[in-house]
């Protein structure tokens, strides 16, 4: 069974993140620069919350709020759902598909690891599937 230790270990652990102090602004500006969908919100240290573009579209930009003057904190999905990197991906996958969530940030002990996405599971399923394909065409030509 595949962990999601394995996707931090070959995606990387770099996670951006930003205080719930910064502006919407700010975060769209560091989501369009790294051309990723969300950060981690993090106050001392601590997972306080996740802000994705569909928070900004839906609670700032639909609601015709100044993103120069709205705090991440204001409009950020406070309930974090999180995993640890011992979790499995088919685990997360489920989570992921329950939950209606495209982003997971990974924390063991206390501290940010990484962050998984549902593209970073799909390349894995995929990575399966291929890899089980190739099983099988490989036992049919022995056969």
């Amino acid at each position: 069974m595949r962990l999601v230790k394995e996707l931090i270990a070959r995606k990387g652990e770099k996670v951006y993140t930003i205080t719930p102090h910064a502006s919407v602004l700010d975060a769209a500006s560091l989501m369009n620069v790294h051309h990723i969908g969300s950060l981690v919100v993090v106050d001392e240290g601590e997972v306080v919350g996740i802000i994705t573009e569909r928070d900004v579209m839906t609670r700032v930009v639909a609601r015709q709020r100044d993103a120069a003057h709205t705090s991440v904190g204001e409009v950020m999905t406070e309930r974090v759902v999180v995993c640890a990197s011992s979790t499995t991906i088919d685990e997360l996958r489920q989570v992921m598909r329950e939950r209606r969530i495209r982003h997971v940030p990974v924390v063991d002990a206390g501290e940010l690891r990484g962050m998984v996405s549902i593209g970073d599971v799909n390349f894995a399923e995929q990575e399966v599937l291929t890899e089980t394909i190739r099983d099988l065409e490989a036992y049919i030509r022995l056969a």
